[in-house]
């Protein structure tokens, strides 16, 4: 009997973290990339994954990601600011591996590890805060992953700048992130 192998994508605003590891948790392959435009960074992942042989795939990305129930564009980024990914479909970009998928956001991702075998086992609710590209936040409530429509805003916080501050910002659907 063959080892099932676990293939996971942290699909990050900076780098893409590819993993594929035995149901036992024993690594068996990592790669890190730069995320780029879609057209060069998927074909390098997909090439990952295919090589490794894996069973099925876990992705955990940045977003907005549509991930309501029935949605035409469930699995899709929404109106991320990160250019060239706008409306970009990461579970089409992965149906040729034909294997089970799930995708989330990278947050609740990493709060769903750590409710699994993190810090956080044997706890049926957690919150997972982070602070890189941009700060997020995921939810495990009652041991369910807290999501609706999209994910829940616990990161995305607006500051009113000083008077005298004339720095604009760099998100380009208000000037105060």
């Amino acid at each position: 009997m063959t080892e099932i192998r676990y293939g996971g994508l942290e699909a990050g605003g900076t780098k893409m973290v590819c993993a594929v590891t035995t149901e036992t948790s024993e690594w068996i392959d990592r790669m890190t990339i730069p995320t780029r435009f879609p057209e060069e960074t998927i074909p390098e992942i997909v090439a990952f994954f295919e090589k490794n042989k894996i069973d099925c795939l876990g992705i955990g990305s940045f977003g907005p990601l549509d991930l309501a129930d029935g949605s035409p564009n469930y699995g899709s980024l929404a109106s991320t600011p990160k250019e060239g990914w706008q409306g970009y479909s990461l579970l089409e970009a992965f149906r040729s591996l034909n294997v089970p998928m799930f995708i989330t956001t990278d947050v609740n991702g990493a709060a769903l590890a750590e409710s699994s075998v993190g810090a956080a086992k044997g706890l049926d609710s957690c919150i997972y805060i982070t602070v890189g590209t941009g700060i997020g936040a995921g939810a495990i409530v009652n041991g369910s992953i807290l999501e609706g429509l999209s994910h829940p805003e616990m990161g995305h916080i607006r500051v009113v700048r000083h008077p005298e501050d004339t720095y604009k910002g760099k998100c380009p659907y208000h000037t105060d992130c």
